[in-house]
Formats: structure tokens, C-alpha cells, sequence
């Protein structure tokens, strides 16, 4: 194999390394008590080996949650043209599900991910950068929708829309798995199913 490539391949093993003990220490004993000395002292790197991969403590912990939402707008941008808005959203989502358990595992052991899912929710620095990096996700998606239905996002509200009330399905699906005891992939994959499935006849103009 030629340098460069063993040279990726050496930063990968570095960046991976660092996301795993991050976590670890960010689960087992809290974000905020976690210091990035901690983390490049059990990795046996440098604080500046850290800050060449990630701009900050919270760059790291959503390490993972940005290879989610990579695979699903790669998979979302993948669906036929012939599939309406929600069902290129749903089944880029459960396609993503289907695909970002291995692309998860290559860095860390799923459980650790699952894991770190339910800290971001409990942690209030943590959850206030959620809310934001899910407004800024939502915008990317909304703009990737009105591209596929050939629309001017600004002009034609539908998109936004759209893309808010798929995108508040699945929180509530986040919400409700990290509430339950079946913490797998497999369990989140279905509760995606079974609440995308809901979203219909949720918002039908009659429950009764």
C-alpha cells in the first residue's frame, strides 16, 4: 500500500479513536465533567491532535449524529423522482437505518451510539446544539425536497412544511425509544415505521 494511503488510513484510526474514548467518558461520566485532556491523555495523542480533527468538545459528540444524517440525505437524494415528498423521506430514512448500523460500527459499538443519543437528550448545553444542528438539518432537507419536486423553496411553502412534520415524527420517535426498554437499532427502525405511518391519519381533520 502506498504512504498516503496508510497515512489516511493512521488519521482514520486517530479520529476514530478519539470519537470512541470521547464518548465513553461523555456516558459514563458526563459532558461537562469531561475535559479534552482527558480524552487526548487516554487516546495518548496530543491536545493539538485533538482540535486537528474536531473545532471543539461539541464537534465530537455529534460525531456520530452527523454520519446519521449524512447517510440519510445521500439516501434521501437517492429515491426515485416518482416517489412523492413522504415517501422519499420515509424510506430514505429507513433505508439510512438500514445502512448506518455498519457505518456506526466501523468507529464504535452501536450500543455506545444509542448511548450518546440518550446523553445529548439529557444534557442541556448538548440539547440546546441539537435543536440548532436540527434546524439547520431541517433547511438542507427542505431545500433537497423542493429540488427533487422541481420548486423555489422560498416561493412555495410546502417543502418547510413538509419536511417540519416528518422531521417532529421523528423526535417524537427519538423521544419515545430512549423512554422504552428496547434500546437497539432494529427497535427504533420499526418505531420509525410504525410513527411515519401515523403521520397521515394524524393529521386528518377528524380523530373521532
Amino acid at each position: 500500500m502506498s504512504a498516503p494511503g496508510l497515512r489516511e488510513r493512521k488519521k482514520q484510526r486517530t479520529r476514530d479513536a478519539l470519537i470512541k474514548v470521547a464518548l465513553e467518558l461523555f456516558t459514563t461520566q458526563g459532558y461537562e465533567r469531561t475535559t479534552v485532556d482527558e480524552i487526548v491523555e487516554a487516546v495518548e495523542v496530543s491536545q493539538r491532535t485533538f482540535f486537528r480533527y474536531f473545532a471543539s468538545k461539541e464537534e465530537v459528540a455529534f460525531a456520530l449524529q452527523r454520519i446519521v444524517e449524512e447517510e440519510f440525505v445521500r439516501a434521501l437524494a437517492a429515491r426515485p423522482p416518482e416517489e412523492g415528498p413522504f415517501d422519499a423521506m420515509r424510506n430514505a430514512v429507513l433505508a439510512s437505518w438500514d445502512g448506518v448500523g455498519d457505518a456506526i460500527h466501523e468507529v464504535v459499538p452501536v450500543e455506545l451510539y444509542l448511548s450518546t443519543f440518550l446523553m445529548i437528550e439529557s444534557t442541556p448545553a448538548l440539547l440546546a446544539a441539537h435543536l440548532r444542528r436540527s434546524s439547520e438539518m431541517e433547511e438542507t432537507v427542505a431545500r433537497l425536497v423542493a429540488r427533487r419536486e422541481g420548486l423555489d423553496v422560498d416561493a412555495d411553502p410546502r417543502p418547510r412544511i413538509a419536511v417540519a412534520a416528518f422531521c417532529g415524527v421523528m423526535r417524537v420517535t427519538g423521544q419515545m425509544w430512549g423512554k422504552g426498554t428496547d434500546r437497539t437499532l432494529e427497535a427504533i427502525r420499526a418505531l420509525t415505521e410504525r410513527y411515519l405511518d401515523h403521520l397521515g391519519p394524524a393529521l386528518s381533520l377528524h380523530w373521532r
